[in-house]
């Protein structure tokens, strides 16, 4: 199953399939609020991929969950609340643009359960008998809990829904966040595919002008869910704590990590990272 791509991703809907099973029915019979039920289902289903991850010997199994639990818990939520309105529908539709690309992506790069994320690996060699735990708290529910924070905000403005022009300032934050990715993306995969070797660096498109395109977007894309929900509910300003620490991992945790492998393989590093900057396209570094 390992080496088929085919198979490893029926068996990915498979595990899936039990995760939403096992998190619709821990929300069904958990007392409490929706917020809060929603939280445990969260917890439930990641919980349910770790276990997965033990036998399977590769917690790539995790790698879409990060886009597709929100894309599930969204709607759910909204239809819990009754409240389906246009501002609703908006946000829904700017999460599932970001949710469905995101998850798209992974489809396009995966090819099987052979293989798995470099960092894993990694963290599996640092952390020798203490990587299942490694592995639970730090790949897994971290992650989990970074997502469900950035989307908090989301379900705290479904309960009171409206439109103004700051909710369209976030919802054109995050449509441009997602179309980011996008473009980041495409240009990445097709200069892979020209690229003689891989130690070339992209200097083309959006990647000219940022080093990280793509996890700017990941970054924009939860400030615009944030900024959403302030515009009709400025008394949760403290909902902004999930933008904030999905911005402080990606700028403390996911682009040091990946620099420091990129500088080991790829040619001319130092000489790109002094003329690109790392994240925000301003104005051109001077060449060197």
């Amino acid at each position: 199953m390992k080496r088929s791509r085919g198979k490893s991703f029926l068996f990915t809907l498979a595990v899936y399939a039990l995760a939403l099973a096992a998190g619709l029915f821990v929300y069904r019979h958990m007392n409490g609020g929706v917020i809060f039920r929603v939280f445990a289902a969260d917890i439930a289903a990641t919980l349910l991929m770790y276990l997965v991850s033990l036998p399977l010997e590769n917690a790539s199994v995790y790698d879409p969950y990060w886009s597709v639990a929100p894309v599930v818990i969204l709607p759910l939520a909204i239809e819990e609340f009754g409240a389906w309105n246009a501002g609703t529908i908006l946000l829904l539709a700017c999460v599932c643009y970001w949710g469905i690309r995101l998850t798209a992506n992974w489809a396009y790069t995966f090819h099987g359960y052979e293989h798995q994320d470099w960092r894993y690996t990694m963290l599996r060699e640092k952390s020798g008998v203490f990587y299942p735990l490694v592995s639970l708290f730090g790949i897994m529910l971290f992650p989990t809990l970074v997502v469900y924070l950035c989307l908090l905000p989301a379900l705290f403005y479904v309960q009171t829904g409206g439109v103004n022009l700051v909710t369209l300032l976030g919802f054109a934050l995050s449509i441009s966040a997602a179309t980011l990715q996008l473009v980041a993306d495409i240009q990445l995969h097709r200069f892979q595919k020209r690229a003689a070797n891989r130690g070339e660096i992209i200097r083309s498109g959006v990647w000219r002008h940022s080093r990280h395109p793509n996890y700017l977007g990941e970054i924009l894309m939860w400030w615009g869910v944030y900024l959403v929900m302030l515009s009709v509910l400025p008394g949760r300003w403290l909902l902004g704590v999930g933008a904030l620490v999905n911005t402080m991992m990606f700028l403390l945790i996911s682009i040091p990590m990946a620099e420091k492998r990129l500088a080991g393989y790829k040619q001319g590093y130092d000489r790109y990272v002094a003329e690109t900057n790392r994240l925000l396209p301003l104005a051109l570094k001077r060449a060197r």
